[in-house]
């Protein structure tokens, strides 16, 4: 099935100097946006092409990387402590008390990155074939990781009291990765309601939490009448109480997150940008796309080099933005590229995953790299950070054995582009359902299964495992449906010997070196004729 055609899935340096930009009015919507080829408006956007150094990335890393991960419980933390009865709820006020007496806005001190070393960090990210780095902006926490103009709950003023976006983007363009921020905050009005809540059981049933309190509503908003902020019923389905749309969200808060998005464009010039959701907000959502464009061609000759990432089907039809599928991927071939986000563990930094060594294993890790780069797509894998801004043992073991691969393997991967099928064997096929959120049910590949990419002339047959015996790659054989060209050559990446092997009418077959290279996806580099 071909995901541009189905139903629109809506799932979910310090800074460079700003820019002095001579913006222009959008007198419809009220929103000022920078001088370029683009109008906030859907028509205008559909004329976006995306730039080939993304689609020649194909490996990008994300640090999801904020006050919640000071408390390393794990995502949503901000949330859940406000769901009765939830892990994170228990946790909370069993650690800090009740949340109508210790709240997030307590928590958010707690968060101080005292080992936190960005330059380190990005240059083991390009060790592992990091083509380009993103920094959380900002999550649905409300809590910007910059030094922002519209909001006092910020990483310069509270926690680590640093520039955390504008040290990422330092680090990552000295070592000549392209430098990306995510923003989650636009659904914080109704992630957030639960902080105007209450118990329902319990000693403390009906004391109000401390999102009530109106000298925080900065922080919490003002959203304790609405109606998915409580009603009475047993407080754990909270977590997904709430619709991931834009429905009941005033227009304050839309202007409030278009002025910040804006912000950090103005700052740091991003390359890369996404939002945690479909493009929203109506012009607001399309002033800010085109803004990210108009920057992007004024400081590139006039060629817009930006990315704006949406989970939006519709929104990435035609021109716009590149479509994330979150924690999942495209299940055949796409006609333009597209982009998988994804993590080790769990989005924000968990104790327990890691004492329980419940990460991804770089094999996993790999196979899904390959599996979408046959596809057309990127892989943006998320390395989340503890409170300390320094990556635990067993992340470091991941991103050593991912560095090691790519160090042989990366000339199949980078800059390549897919050939005339994905792949060939027993798990090829996904089920026509899949597509966001399909990551869990995948089935493990084996060395019966083979993934293809392709630069000019060289084909890059990766067996996604060590054979028990001779390579048969089928779709490479005279009498195959593909009807590939001549083989000229067959190289094995990482083995300096000559390879025996034969294109015969049932395949190509490749005898084994006697030596095991790994236990990951082995590369064979074919040259036509």
């Amino acid at each position: 099935m071909n995901i541009t055609r189905r139903t629109a899935v809506k799932v979910l340096a310090g800074a460079a100097p700003a820019l002095l930009l001579n913006r222009h009015l959008r007198a419809e919507a009220g929103l000022e946006i920078a001088k370029g080829p683009f109008a906030g408006t859907k028509e205008s956007l559909a004329q976006y092409a995306i730039p080939n150094w993304y689609n020649d990335a194909k490996f990008g890393i994300w640090a999801h990387w904020g006050p919640q991960s000071g408390l390393e419980r794990g995502d949503w933390y901000a949330r859940n402590m406000y769901v009765q009865g939830h892990p994170q709820y228990n946790y909370h006020v069993e650690h800090f008390g009740h949340p109508s007496k210790v709240g997030y806005k307590d928590l958010c001190h707690l968060w101080k990155g005292a080992e936190f070393d960005p330059e380190y960090l990005i240059r083991l990210y390009k060790q592992a074939g990091a083509k380009y780095f993103v920094s959380m902006g900002v999550h649905s926490d409300n809590f910007d990781l910059w030094n922002s103009k519209y909001s006092r709950w910020n990483a310069v003023k509270i926690g680590p009291e640093r520039d955390i976006v504008g040290l990422w983007r330092a680090a990552a363009l000295k070592n000549g990765l392209k430098f990306g921020v995510s923003e989650h905050v636009w659904i914080s009005y109704k992630w957030f309601a639960v902080s105007h809540g209450c118990d329902t059981t319990g000693p403390l049933a009906g004391v109000p939490y401390d999102g009530t309190n109106p000298a925080y509503a900065d922080l919490y908003h003002d959203s304790g009448c609405a109606p998915w902020a409580h009603d009475g019923k047993p407080s754990v389905p909270f977590y997904f109480s709430f619709a991931l749309d834009d429905q009941g969200i005033p227009e304050s808060c839309k202007r409030n997150w278009f002025l910040r998005v804006r912000d950090l464009i103005d700052n740091y010039q991003p390359d890369y940008m996404s939002t945690d959701g479909a493009l929203t907000f109506e012009n607001y959502g399309y002033s800010a796309v085109a803004d990210l464009y108009n920057q992007s061609a004024r400081v590139h000759g006039g060629q817009v080099q930006a990315v704006f990432t949406s989970k939006g089907l519709e929104d990435c039809l035609q021109g716009t933005c590149v479509l994330d599928i979150e924690r999942g991927m495209a299940d055949e071939i796409q006609p333009v590229p597209w982009e998988s986000a994804t993590c080790i563990g769990q989005w924000h930094y968990s104790r327990e995953i890691y004492e329980k060594h419940g990460y991804k294993s770089p094999k996993t890790v790999i196979d899904m790299l390959v599996d979408i780069v046959s596809r057309n797509g990127n892989l943006l894998l998320n390395f989340p950070l503890p409170n300390s801004g320094r990556l635990d043992p067993d992340e470091l073991d991941i991103l050593a054995a991912i560095t090691g691969w790519m160090r042989v393997n990366a000339e199949g991967i980078h800059g390549t582009r897919p050939w005339k099928i994905s792949g060939e064997g027993p798990t090829t096929q996904r089920a026509k359902k899949d597509l966001a959120f399909n990551e869990g049910g995948r089935k493990p590949l084996t060395a019966q299964d083979v993934r293809f990419t392709t630069r000019k002339n060289t084909l890059y047959a990766f067996v996604m495992g060590w054979p028990q015996q001779a390579i048969v790659v089928r779709a490479l054989g005279t009498h195959s449906p593909q009807s590939p060209p001549k083989i000229l050559n067959v190289e094995m990446l990482g083995h300096g010997g000559r390879l025996t092997w034969a294109q015969e009418p049932a395949g190509l077959r490749v005898e084994l070196p006697a030596e095991k290279l790994s236990d990951l996806a082995l590369a064979l580099k074919v040259d036509f004729a």
